[in-house]
């Protein structure tokens, strides 16, 4: 059996890893230079607990579902989770009214350890926060994570275990044989297909479309985002969230796996055609400022890293939309994966191998004996102890020369994110958070190209930032 799953965010990567569990070939096509490189991207990399999301919905079935696997595959994938916590904070009568909602909320949908806290609890967890406080909604199995990296160690893992990954090729078309999609078509190739999974992320519609299948209008919700140094300090201990509207969970205040601190997103939709608009304004920006500072006053805005904008696909339905084609027979859509997406996405990725390809389509599969579940992370050198450290060096050299001063990355990592696939600057970035700090890339960029050039054989001028026409150097100034 053939299954070809289209898209290679986090959704994607976790279905074509599970698929792989299995005796079939499985084939993860991605239109990128690198996976995890769309919705996956740029987000707000929270594992949500579960209670914000109306019980019901499909979004509820699987949130907390997939929240609680998450230690296992941090596990069997080496990556980094950490347990933080949320509060959703409440400043009057009203907002507390809210968070009493969003408990029996979270309740119904079996949401472990939540309680409201008052003010003095809440302050002694989170003293940085707004002295006027009035309550918070506390969930302990709250977290946060690297997306990308959950998408580049699940696809890493599938690799060992037989994946077949196409980067660079998007899907335009399909050859059927009567109701059954026999061959995926690309740009470049075409792939023998007994089963296609669309995980195209803010593309799902426009794949479903392609295929004759049902699907849900996808529109773009851009989130700007603020960046803060790691050098500011701890400001806040967990996931700050205000009371949530019925736009969004609002904007937000929360540390990064590394120890930075986000803060974001705004919420606005864009017209369907703007599905690539990454750009950031200043009035997104300025109201990120305006409204942290009701939940955290003081924040020195000199520890601005960087500004970005994340796009996730929102629908009518505001919900998922899972399951198989009931007019392609071979078919199946994860559409409209917006926020808790990240969260539910090991669900999701059981559901569709189990529940949607064994059970409702009735695809027999056996199960492989020789699955190897773990995948072993690049060794961040700085994190080592310094005995650990110097041994290393000893043996590799290139693991005593740093390469990134800010994050503190050596040449060693850099070597190691090529040989996994890395043949972009972000393609390094993303993988050994080299070019994330400081400086973002203005001392270290050159260095890594140089570094790309040697080991890929290749001309500077053929190295990109991320996307066939981004390169970095045109040439020779001189010889």
């Amino acid at each position: 059996m053939k299954v070809v799953v289209i898209g290679a965010g986090v959704v994607g990567s976790l279905i074509a890893r599970e698929f792989c569990k299995y005796d079939v070939e499985v084939t993860l096509i991605e239109k990128n230079l690198d996976v995890g490189w769309g919705v996956t991207k740029a987000n707000s990399a929270i594992l949500h607990a579960g209670y914000d999301d109306p019980p019901g919905t499909t979004r509820a079935r699987f949130c907390s579902k997939g929240n609680a696997m998450y230690d296992q595959l941090a596990k069997e994938l080496d990556i980094e989770v950490k347990r933080i916590g949320s509060y959703v904070v409440a400043f009057d009568e009203q907002e507390f009214k809210v968070l009493e909602k969003l408990l029996n909320q979270g309740k119904t949908n079996n949401v472990p350890g939540l309680e409201i806290h008052d003010r003095n609890e809440v302050l002694k967890r989170e003293p940085n926060l707004n002295p006027q406080v009035l309550a918070g909604l506390w969930a302990p199995t709250a977290g946060i994570t690297e997306p990308w990296n959950v998408a580049v160690a699940a696809v890493e893992n599938a690799i060992s275990n037989g994946l077949k990954l196409i980067l660079g090729e998007k899907v335009v078309g399909f050859e059927f044989h009567g109701t059954r999609i026999k061959k995926v078509i690309t740009d470049k190739n075409s792939y023998d297909a007994d089963l296609v999974v669309n995980a195209a992320g803010l593309f799902a519609d426009e794949i479903a479309k392609l295929a004759g299948a049902e699907y849900v209008p996808l529109y773009p919700r851009r989130g700007e985002y603020i960046l803060m140094d790691k050098k500011l300090g701890k400001i806040v201990n967990s996931v700050i969230f205000p009371t949530p509207s019925s736009i969004s969970k609002g904007i937000l205040i929360l540390p990064t796996v590394d120890g930075g601190l986000l803060l974001g997103p705004t919420a606005e939709d864009l017209p369907e055609d703007m599905k690539q608009n990454l750009g950031t304004t200043s009035s997104g920006l300025r109201q990120i400022k305006d409204f942290v500072k009701k939940l955290v006053p003081n924040i020195d805005y000199s520890f601005v890293v960087k500004t970005f904008a994340g796009l996730r696909p929102e629908s009518p339905q505001k919900d998922f939309f899972l399951g198989p084609s009931k007019v392609v027979a071979n078919f199946i859509n994860a559409m409209a994966m917006r926020s808790p997406g990240l969260t539910a996405a090991p669900a999701i990725a059981k559901y569709i191998v189990e529940d949607v390809t064994q059970g409702q389509l009735a695809f027999k599969l056996e199960r492989k004996k020789d699955f190897n579940p773990y995948r072993k992370a690049i060794k961040k050198m700085v994190e080592l102890p310094l005995e650990e450290w110097q041994r290393i060096v000893q043996e590799n050299p290139a693991a005593g020369r740093l390469v990134c001063f800010c994050n503190e990355v050596t040449e060693a990592e850099i070597i190691e994110a090529i040989r996994r696939g890395a043949r972009t600057l972000d393609g390094i970035k993303f993988r050994t958070r080299a070019m994330f700090g400081r400086c973002q890339g203005g001392f270290c960029s050159i260095r890594i190209m140089k570094i790309l050039q040697r080991e890929l054989g290749v001309d500077m001028s053929q190295i990109v930032l991320k996307s066939p026409g981004s390169w970095i150097v045109d040439g020779r100034v001189r010889e």
